[in-house]
């Protein structure tokens, strides 16, 4: 019983940290994609391609 218990515990930290990692993920894209708006609107185009290239190596 004792075995299980660990089991599910580990289960759990694993599955609450896949949950936070996917919400920083979304977090960091929306704000990568508001920064890309503001380049285009800005005219920044070496901003652009940059926050265009840190959007990518997320996927």
């Amino acid at each position: 019983m004792d075995k299980m218990k660990v089991t599910y515990e580990a289960m759990l930290s694993l599955a609450a940290e896949m949950a936070l990692d996917e919400a920083v993920r979304k977090f960091r894209a929306e704000r990568i994609y508001r920064e890309i708006d503001q380049s285009l609107v800005a005219g920044d185009e070496d901003t652009f391609y940059r926050l265009a290239k840190e959007l990518n190596e997320m996927k």
